[in-house]
């Protein structure tokens, strides 16, 4: 399995690079009226709408604003942006690598401990459609 690390604040997280569409550097978001709070607003990628969500604000993070990137996704056939602060590195892990989280979490898909440092592997569509 191909992952995509990134960070939030001060943790790691990693998502599965199947959803992954693209990683782009921060650009200008338009802020869309009553939208939930956890949505920053839309970006104009080449032609394309897309909903900028901010990650920090839907998984509880709070951190300095360093945000970096974005990371495109496709979930149910709807792209959507993930604002992160930084994106690390994308890498080739084995399934066996992957444990259990202790959190009963249905958006985390386990728990990985690569060379001393703990990611977060989130479900990507759980995620996005809870």
């Amino acid at each position: 399995m191909q992952i995509v690390i990134f960070t939030l604040g001060n943790e790691k997280f990693a998502l599965d690079t199947s959803i992954v569409h693209g990683i782009e550097k921060m650009m200008s978001i338009t802020k869309v009226p009553n939208a939930p709070y956890y949505v920053r607003g839309l970006i104009n990628l080449r032609g394309n709408i897309i909903t900028v969500v901010d990650l920090k604000s839907l998984l509880n993070k709070y951190a300095k604003d360093e945000e970096e990137n974005i990371i495109v996704v496709e979930v149910n056939e709807e792209k959507i942006g993930l604002i992160v602060d930084k994106v690390d590195e994308v890498i080739e892990i084995e399934n066996e690598m992957i444990e259990k989280s202790v959190e009963n979490v249905s958006y985390i898909k386990g728990i990985i401990n690569l060379e001393g440092q703990i990611i977060t592997l989130l479900e990507g569509e759980a995620l996005l459609t809870r």
